[in-house]
């Protein structure tokens, strides 16, 4: 399951990149205020848009506008609509972006210095923009002027929280584990792990020697089928967990994708929190590790008979098992999962009707499609389903490719039967009547 999953079309990848912007505030109930706070804290932060090589922040208004979408359709409201281009502004978007930018990183210099130092090394022209014109880009932005003591300390304070509810949003990490050896291989321990906020709930854990997007992918998938969905996924901000196979299956089962500032793990607290409890009471304990099973069984008994029973102070005295039966969770049918989790990608069918699909050959017994561009579709969600073919909105069966089956059966050799209207031509039987000196009445 290394195949990594994309938004079908543009449209779907922008509005997943909208739908994480607002992140922080979809699943929250903000009175008109306390919304005003958040869009401006969220307009001050850069992001990279789809197809962008650059980071660039979404104004007050801009995001308000998202937000209110998304209560109405969803994540298909975000989705772009096709629109004119409208009138041409007074600077261009190289520019606009060359002020936008300069301020992101010097927000306590002024307007008036910004121009001057622009206009004397020859990138803006005297008089080109009113310094008026640049503060209202900055106000629209989110860019004011910042005095230095501002600028240098958090202005957002840390407060404690937690969900409303159980099962309305999961944390999921990875714990780095001893290394053991396995023969000539030093083997990684790594621990993947899902736990809900409110009850501190473990609801999958899995031991890999690795810590790739598709584990993860495939460790969430194991616990909504098993428990249903939450509302919110929150992860680490590491490059594992942002590409575009998680984005995309938690866009398409209404899942708030949600990441942690960049190096802060106090924002963490509960995840880094279990790990320490994991490590103190199992984890250091484990002697000669002899396989990955070894650690996942320890692993899953402790879970099981020691950490979801235990009492805990921030559970005012209540066990995590005991919180985690009060959960709320959307229930996702077998065929909703199938679908979030179809990868879909345009392939050339090969001259013997093969193609490989996930490291393995593939064959079709439709010998029509042979050389033709197709549409290859396979399902994450359960390795046992075979991919299959998709070619003028009909499906065709995909089977492993038996070469010894293959060998063993004969060709059907394809004759064309002479028609009404064939030309006799049969070069061998000249030859004989010319030999043997037999006249059939040809004409020369």
């Amino acid at each position: 399951m290394s195949d990594s999953l994309h938004p079908k079309d543009h449209a779907e990848r922008v509005a997943l990149f909208r739908a994480q912007v607002l992140g922080p505030i979809l699943n929250r109930t903000l009175v008109r205020g306390e919304l005003r706070e958040e869009l401006e804290c969220l307009s001050q932060r850069r992001f990279r848009a789809p197809d962008s090589n650059t980071t660039r922040t979404y104004s007050v208004p801009t995001l308000r506008r998202w937000h209110q979408r998304f209560r109405k359709g969803g994540l298909a409201a975000l989705a772009p609509a096709s629109r004119s281009l409208g009138s041409a502004l007074a600077l261009s978007e190289s520019k606009r972006e060359l002020l936008l930018e300069i301020r992101r990183q010097h927000r306590c210099v002024s307007v008036t210095v910004i121009l001057a130092t622009l206009q004397d090394e020859g990138r803006l022209e005297p008089g080109e923009v009113s310094a008026e014109t640049v503060r209202r880009l900055y106000r629209r932005n989110g860019l004011t002027r910042l005095s230095k003591r501002r600028a240098k300390q958090d202005l957002d304070g840390r407060r404690r929280w937690e969900a409303e509810h159980v099962g309305t949003l999961w944390h999921a990490d990875v714990c780095h584990g001893p290394t053991f050896s396995l023969g000539k291989r030093k083997v990684p321990v790594r621990i993947h792990a899902v736990m809900d906020d409110k009850s501190r709930y473990v609801v999958a854990l899995r031991v890999l020697d690795h810590e790739r997007e598709i584990a993860m992918l495939d460790l969430m998938v194991e616990a909504v089928r098993l428990y249903g969905s939450p509302e919110i996924l929150y992860l680490d901000n590491g490059s594992t967990y942002r590409g575009e196979a998680l984005l995309t299956v938690c866009g398409r089962l209404g899942i708030n994708l949600q990441h942690a500032a960049p190096y802060d793990p106090q924002a963490r607290g509960k995840m880094e929190r279990f790990w320490r409890s994991l490590r103190e009471g199992c984890l250091d304990h484990i002697g000669r590790i002899e396989s990955l099973h070894e650690v996942q069984v320890r692993l899953s008994a402790w879970l099981s008979e020691r950490y979801h029973k235990r009492e805990h102070a921030s559970l005012l005295g209540r066990s995590p098992g005991k919180v985690w039966t009060e959960r709320r969770l959307r229930r996702i049918d077998e065929a909703g999962l199938m679908t979030a989790l179809t990868l879909r990608e345009t392939r050339r069918v090969r001259c013997d009707c093969t193609l490989s699909v996930g490291g393995m050959d593939w064959e079709l017994s439709e010998r029509f499609l042979a050389g033709r561009e197709v549409t290859v579709a396979r399902t994450l969600a359960d390795a046992s389903v075979a991919p299959w073919v998709e070619h003028e909105d009909l499906a065709y069966k995909l089977l492993p490719v038996d070469a010894v089956a293959n060998g063993k059966l004969r060709r059907k050799r394809r004759g064309r039967k002479p028609g009404i209207d064939a030309v006799d031509f049969d070069p061998t039987t000249v030859i004989l009547d010319v030999y043997f000196g037999r006249n059939k009445g040809r004409t020369r």
